[in-house]
């Protein structure tokens, strides 16, 4: 598929993460479909994105024109087929638990059209994961998003063994068109580029924590203004949600038996909801209003 070819995206999961990826879609003029299996979250969705945009225009980011024109090409649905039907890429951003991504490319598959690229926006499950239930698994591929996928550029494009150049290509040139900054991983790896960078840091800050060596504000207050850091691994994981951080170092150790320093207390954050800012506390509290 040659990117002029694309014109309707669909993204499922209208999280902080399917959301943006899917306003950032519209305002770079596609087509896009969003939608969920909570049909409270698709309703807030649309909600969310009208606010966003008015606070562009607000702030002199967006002009009126362009603000309607985006608006105009965000649309929620109520359902998968509506979402999936004719689209040309299909991007799926829900909870990081293979069975229930497996489940969901298989339903997939049934509704989606034979040439249509499908891709995870996982940060860990690398795609060939899914090839089996997919007809046609060529057309199957990461493609990595940033948080906040509204601001950040970068876009890492995985291509699996079962990934062929042309959906490698038409990604790519997806990520350009849409304000972004890709970059190929030729081969899957566990993390991709940024995140295996990123682990190593984390990581190492979670073990100076468990050992009672120093405090999460310390620990970014030296990050940031010893390595000149913009956000420290701790305000960090509150960012991207310390429960995605919790379930991918427990599925990495059931895995491969590798045991996250510091997964104690991502645990104890998973249990008692302190997710970071979306859920207002984690390693920091936050306002939620």
């Amino acid at each position: 598929m040659k990117i002029e070819e694309v014109k309707k995206i669909a993204v499922f999961g209208c999280g902080q993460m399917g959301r943006q990826i899917g306003l950032n879609n519209a305002i770079y003029g596609f087509d896009t479909y969003i939608t969920d299996a909570n049909l409270e979250v698709v309703d807030n969705a649309q909600k969310w994105a009208e606010d966003y945009i008015k606070g562009r225009i607000e702030k002199g980011k967006l002009k009126e024109g362009e603000a309607k024109a985006a608006l105009a090409k965000f649309h929620t649905v109520k359902t998968f087929k509506d979402a999936a039907e004719d689209a040309d890429i299909i991007i799926e951003a829900i909870i990081e638990d293979k069975q229930i991504k497996e489940d969901f490319f298989s339903q997939i598959d049934k509704i989606a059209k034979k040439d249509a690229i499908i891709v995870t926006n996982s940060s860990f499950m690398v795609s060939s994961m899914f090839k089996e239930v997919i007809s046609n698994p060529s057309r199957l591929a990461n493609l990595h998003y940033f948080n906040p996928a509204l601001v950040m550029k970068l876009t890492e494009v995985v291509q699996g063994p079962q990934t062929s150049d042309d959906t490698v290509q038409t990604l790519i040139e997806f990520s350009k068109k849409t304000g972004k900054k890709p970059v190929l991983v030729k081969k899957e790896i566990d993390g991709f580029i940024t995140n295996r960078i990123l682990r190593a840091v984390t990581n190492e800050a979670l073990y100076l924590l468990e050992e009672g060596i120093a405090t999460p504000e310390d620990i970014d207050t030296a990050a940031e203004n010893g390595l000149n850091y913009p956000m420290g691994p701790f305000k960090l994981m509150d960012l991207t949600g310390i429960d995605t951080g919790y379930l991918v170092a427990k599925l990495m150790l059931e895995q491969t038996g590798f045991r996250k320093p510091g997964i104690d207390l991502l645990e104890e954050k998973y249990i008692k909801k302190e997710w970071g800012r979306k859920t207002g506390k984690g390693w920091y509290t936050y306002d939620k209003k």
